[in-house]
């Protein structure tokens, strides 16, 4: 199933840039969950802070409450992960094949934390003035510039999935 996902040079530098984007997605967190206590925030310049938040729930705050079932919410995102997996592994298309594995990155991070420590960490904090977009991370990141470029592809180069 997966000797041809590694047959060629294109799939093993988007391996190797799937694995690079975890390490910097799990590595921030580290750094945050081990100098920060949660809710602390640090002005980095005047539109973002870094600030230790934690989410239960879905992207950017969604469902955020931890006595919703985990189970089920981690049941559901690794539903997502494995078919997502199969479309990666199925297409030949290039650029759908990097929306999928900044996707996938992004999801198998966040997935990690709520594993591993029962909620995904955020801190990334954007704002003007006094409105805040929900906190997100690395993986978030990936995910949104994933889906951005999947659907610019779509509606705009007219490729079909």
């Amino acid at each position: 199933m997966f000797g041809n996902l590694f047959n060629n040079k294109t799939n093993l530098t988007l391996l190797l840039l799937s694995i690079f984007l975890l390490i910097i997605d799990q590595g921030t967190k580290v750094i945050i969950v081990n100098r920060f206590d949660l809710y602390e925030s640090i002005p980095i310049v005047p539109f973002l802070n870094l600030t230790f938040v934690v989410n239960y729930g879905f992207a950017f705050g969604f469902l955020n409450n931890p006595s919703l079932n985990q189970i089920i919410v981690s049941v559901v995102i690794l539903s997502i992960i494995v078919y997502f997996l199969y479309l990666l592994i199925k297409t030949q298309d290039q650029i759908f094949k990097m929306c999928l594995v900044l996707i996938l990155s992004g999801a198998v991070g966040n997935f990690i934390d709520r594993i591993f420590r029962g909620y995904v960490v955020d801190f990334i904090d954007i704002y003007v003035f006094n409105y805040h977009w929900p906190a997100f991370n690395i993986a978030d990141s990936c995910i949104s510039v994933g889906f951005v470029i999947l659907i610019f592809n779509i509606l705009f180069l007219n490729k079909k999935i």
